[in-house]
């Protein structure tokens, strides 16, 4: 599929640059093109109206250098049942929201919480609960930094407690 689409000038292209946010650039190009009725080699590939692909260039800041290094990444291709009448920019939209979950939930609970260094071997399942709890029991409380939310309610037993859905207020 991707070997038939490239032959081809791309149906679409969007260009995003993101500057500054931890201190790295992070530009992005999205191409989509349209699939052909069937260009896959199984029945089910016939699903797919549009190929995206996603090539990125980051360059992150090193302060033992006083510069920007470039991280080298390979294109990431995506298959979609979407028509490729949809805008390449909404496609980049979607594909930053698909990764909005990695970052937003299983990396906040490895960075704060080290679930991925557990050493739990009998019922990890219980703990991976009452993790997931205490996660979703800060957003709801407005916290927005999950790290400092914890060390704050390490300090004070009470300030867990009046939260709301601790207790009946």
């Amino acid at each position: 599929m991707r070997e038939q689409a490239r032959s081809r000038p791309a149906a679409d292209f969007a260009y995003e640059c993101d500057t500054g946010q931890r201190n790295r650039i992070e530009q992005r190009e999205v191409r989509v093109w349209a699939l052909p009725p069937s260009s896959g080699t199984e029945p089910w590939h016939d699903h797919f109206h549009s190929l995206v692909e996603v090539r990125r260039s980051t360059e992150v800041f090193d302060p033992s250098k006083r510069g920007f290094v470039a991280r080298a990444q390979a294109p990431a291709y995506y298959l979609s049942t979407l028509s490729s009448e949809v805008p390449a920019a909404e496609f980049a939209c979607l594909v930053r929201q698909h990764w909005s979950i990695e970052n937003g939930l299983h990396h906040v609970l490895d960075a704060t919480m080290a679930e991925d260094a557990s050493r739990i071997r009998r019922n990890p399942g219980v703990f991976a609960c009452l993790r997931q709890f205490a996660l979703n029991l800060l957003r709801a409380n407005g916290e927005h930094n999950i790290s400092q939310g914890l060390w704050r309610n390490a300090l004070s037993l009470e300030r867990v407690l009046n939260y709301t859905g601790v207790r009946e207020q």
